[in-house]
């Protein structure tokens, strides 16, 4: 087309690029815009929705983990869905921050909420879900009732961990390792004192020293997380 047949007044940089953004814009699906309405926030649902562990290819994996769980604590009598269960959560918590990793990163660094808020939402969202497939698979192995929720309090503890460990190293995968080698390093130190491959999730002499843990933890996360500590 020659300037001649453009009518006069339009500007095709402008129009071409109102195009492209129509083309490339992502319209948000129905559960999207169900945690947009929940949330009160367009943008804090989009950061929820693609948190790396709450993508269908990690749930599917923790499926699997948690699934393998059950079946070798029918098999073995152990309560490995229990011991499991922390682990996998605080790997999964980890992920909630995840600069370098987390697709949507630039976006919860562009966008008017805070970071904080953001992490909070993912953290629980995670935790949530993460606790929800292990009572499942709690439930398929058959696992006494003290077993099946005792180890909901060393998991806030462990999943605590994982988060301070990424937020104050800026890396999801030292929180990983920080999550499961504190995890690993509890479940054998209990294992060599008493014998039970279970002590740590069943003694409930340690309530009271994993939540004075996971609030420690928890302050490192919120000091981690501090304005004046951002940078892009």
């Amino acid at each position: 087309m020659s300037d001649t047949e453009i009518p006069p007044g339009v500007n095709l940089d402008r129009v071409w690029t109102n195009v492209a953004s129509e083309v490339w814009r992502r319209h948000p699906g129905p559960l999207e815009r169900g945690a947009a309405r929940l949330l009160r926030s367009p943008g804090l649902a989009r950061a929820l929705l693609t948190t790396p562990s709450l993508l269908v290819p990690w749930l599917a994996a923790t499926v699997v983990v948690l699934g393998a769980g059950a079946a070798a604590t029918l098999g073995t009598n152990q309560p490995l869905v229990a011991l499991v269960a922390p682990a996998v959560a605080a790997s999964g918590i980890a992920y909630a921050y995840g600069p370098g990793i987390d697709p949507a990163w630039e976006l919860t660094r562009s966008t008017a909420i805070s970071d904080r808020m953001v992490l909070l939402v993912r953290a629980l969202a995670v935790f949530a879900v993460n606790a929800a497939l292990g009572a499942a698979a709690s439930a398929a192995s058959g696992m006494a009732a003290s077993i099946t929720f005792g180890w909901l309090v060393p998991m806030t503890a462990v999943s605590a961990l994982a988060l301070a460990g990424a937020t104050l190293a800026r890396s999801a995968n030292v929180g990983v390792a920080a999550g499961l080698a504190g995890w690993t390093i509890m479940v054998l130190g209990s294992h060599g004192a008493t014998g039970r491959l279970g002590t740590a999730v069943a003694d409930s002499t340690l309530v009271v020293p994993y939540l004075a843990f996971a609030a420690a933890c928890c302050g490192v996360v919120w000091y981690a997380t501090w304005p004046a500590r951002r940078t892009l």
